[in-house]
């Protein structure tokens, strides 16, 4: 028993990516050739599967020259023999095509149900695999090694076992390296996915096979892993799941789930998943849902402060998927979820300390930020600290309120309600924009009191890097008045936020005048 378990955690398992074949079958997604040769290099020499099939033959001239300068450069690399292209049960057109382009093996295209043989071929069985013997008699005299497709070969066990059988059963009689078993339509659930795979490894041990799943159930990670645990030592994947309708099992969740759940190796490099993935997303235009597991932006972010908490005590909130492991690193989001935990933790990556009082403030400004905006990034995290540090003045002038308007054709315009000292005072005014418009309402109040107002020297306007429609805006404002000063405003908007560098201006003016 002791000798089994051994052997069993020694096997390697093996991977066959078809991100540049099925999962090209996106719909809206076309590789150009120097993206597919691009993403093939990265796939086989950094991410290191085992094999990758690259495209369908007979597709369209630029498939072909797609596929001439990924063997072309497989030749000089030692790796033809990892390079595969789909082809067709048509005499010699498919081979001839995979031929000149360079490749060296073919996963030949077979019906896996007796009803899509007499139905879509409208042969029989026997006519079937007399056809499929001439393609390989054929690839032989080429030099051309074969794999086959049993297509819908799931609907096969389903509704013809028998028709399954025979073909299998012939089909490892002939020059076939592996027979690949695909779940053409996502139909089958992991139970079935673990008797229909161990049936097939059970009658015919001999031969090697691969399972092939689609996602059409959201069952595609769960039916590879039941296929492992059935037997199957080779399993195709994607690159972010990519593949036609729902798409094909992930390469990035198959790895983990390969070695975390079923304790068992493979040849993959972790650590370059995130890097292929986001090379995908790019050429291929399909954006990576941000949950989506372990390639996700948001899937290593903690939101919650007792998360972050407890992973300053022992790290209490890890599991064994940890970021490193895949080129990634941890954060803790800002928001109104987010405790002093979560906030500590980004000022400690920024170097900044702070005291526990001005902490609790910054907090606070989170949580209300957060109120108003779903995500508060790390980036803004300077820009709130240094706008509370200036809070600490005393605010002698308050806003009571503001309103801002601007019409096409007319001149923009506010009206101003400040309390000086528990006083209220009110005015209107017009001017070249809508911040000019509410300064000019501040002046005519402060005229009418007989208070001196600065002069503003300079104006700039900061986004914090990365920086989206709805990112916090820093405007910092240089006034003169007997000597320079500046004051800073942080909010969503651009001007809300020159408004409140003004009124701190006028605190700062009211400090030092009483």
């Amino acid at each position: 028993m002791t000798g089994k378990m051994v052997e069993e955690q020694a096997v390697v398992l093996s991977i066959m990516d078809t991100t540049l074949r099925d999962g090209e079958q996106t719909s809206g997604v076309s590789f150009t050739d120097t993206e597919k040769l691009s993403v093939a290099k990265v796939l086989l020499e950094s991410v290191k599967v085992d094999r990758i099939e690259i495209a369908s033959a007979r597709v369209s001239q630029g498939e072909f020259e797609a596929a001439r300068r990924i063997m072309s450069w497989a030749a000089e690399r030692g790796h033809l023999d990892r390079i595969e292209i789909l082809g067709f049960v048509d005499g010699r057109i498919s081979l001839d095509w995979i031929n000149q382009a360079g490749g060296k093996v073919i996963n030949l295209l077979c019906k896996g149900s007796y009803k899509h043989v007499t139905q879509q071929l409208r042969k029989s069985p026997e006519e079937h695999l007399a056809d499929i013997q001439k393609s390989i008699d054929y690839a032989n005299e080429l030099g051309i090694a074969v794999n086959v497709y049993l297509e819908d070969w799931s609907n096969g066990m389903r509704n013809s076992k028998d028709y399954v059988h025979y073909m299998v059963s012939h089909l490892k009689e002939l020059k076939v390296q592996r027979i690949m078993l695909p779940d053409t339509l996502g139909i089958l659930d992991p139970d079935e996915t673990y008797e229909f795979c161990k049936e097939m490894i059970d009658a015919f041990p001999d031969v090697q096979f691969d399972f092939h799943a689609h996602n059409d159930y959201d069952l595609a990670i769960a039916n590879v892993f039941h296929a492992i645990k059935a037997g199957i030592r080779c399993v195709h994947t994607t690159i972010n799941g990519l593949g036609e309708r729902a798409g094909n099992a992930p390469l990035s969740s198959v790895i983990a789930t390969i070695k975390d759940h079923l304790k068992m190796e493979t040849k993959v490099n972790e650590s370059m998943l995130n890097r292929v993935s986001k090379l995908v997303e790019s050429f291929s235009g399909i954006r990576i849902p941000t949950n989506k597991p372990l390639i996700g932006e948001f899937v290593f972010t903690q939101c919650s402060g007792v998360h972050a908490d407890g992973d300053n005590k022992n790290n209490l909130y890890f599991n064994d998927l940890l970021p490193e492991r895949f080129g990634r690193t941890r954060s803790y989001a800002l928001g109104k979820t987010s405790g002093k935990a979560n906030i500590k933790a980004n000022l400690e990556d920024m170097g900044i300390e702070l005291d526990p009082a001005v902490l609790k403030m910054v907090t606070n400004r989170i949580i209300e930020l957060g109120d108003r905006k779903e995500t508060v990034t790390a980036e803004d995290l300077p820009y709130i600290v240094a706008d509370v540090l200036q809070e600490s003045i005393e605010q002698k002038i308050l806003v009571n309120n503001y309103s801002l308007s601007h019409a096409m054709g007319l001149k923009p315009s506010a009206t101003v309600s400040i309390a000086i000292a528990g006083k209220t005072y009110e005015a209107t005014a017009s001017g070249d924009g809508q911040y000019d418009a509410f300064m000019n309402a501040l002046k005519v109040i402060y005229q009418k009191l007989k208070k001196p107002f600065p002069k503003l020297l300079d104006y700039s306007v900061t986004i914090p890097p990365g920086g989206k429609t709805d990112a916090l805006v820093e405007t910092v404002i240089l006034w003169e008045l007997d000597r320079e000063f500046k004051t800073r405003g942080l909010d969503l908007d651009q001007t809300a936020a020159a408004i409140k560098a003004t009124v701190r201006m006028l605190n700062l003016l009211e400090h030092t005048i009483t």
